[in-house]
């Protein structure tokens, strides 16, 4: 029995895919409970940070310019968080890590929007991961939102 990575396989993925890099996938988080949450997962089989070639750091380096100002122009964060955990894979009989960046946007004030309102408890600290999901109509929402801003994709 094969195994595939809820990244880099070819069908599928961590939430809503919505833009592509030559190296790297973004996905809009099924969690919303940080308004604007995604992830950034390399598009191969790569354990860890130090196995990323030179493209690919460049390559991340214009994915966190263009997703941090697009995110900014659309909901007006108070600061970004990025994060590169693999602890959760730990937790099966064999892991198999893939790299993979969490985005998360961090709000001093509450948000609403589409009528729903974000609140950030944990600001200050360290997000909690609590899963907080919301309508498929206002995530779709907030990936136009996002993608306004963004390079030209296809």
């Amino acid at each position: 029995m094969s195994k595939t990575c809820e990244y880099c396989h070819l069908i599928g993925g961590y939430g809503k895919l919505f833009w592509e890099t030559d190296f790297w996938k973004i996905y809009l988080a099924p969690s919303q409970r940080y308004l604007g949450t995604c992830v950034v997962a390399i598009k191969r089989h790569c354990r860890d940070l130090s196995e990323l070639n030179d493209k690919e750091w460049v390559d991340f380096g214009s994915v966190v310019q263009n997703l941090e100002k697009s995110v900014e122009k659309a909901f007006h964060p108070t600061l970004f968080n990025w994060s590169c955990f693999k602890n959760s894979v730990f937790r099966n009989e064999n892991p198999d890590p893939e790299v993979h960046w969490h985005f998360i946007p961090r709000y001093k004030e509450s948000v609403e929007y589409y009528g729903t309102q974000f609140t950030d408890p944990d600001f200050g600290f360290i997000p909690q991961p609590i899963k907080r999901e919301i309508q498929e109509e206002i995530q779709d929402n907030i990936i136009r939102e996002i993608r306004k801003n963004l390079p030209i994709i296809d």
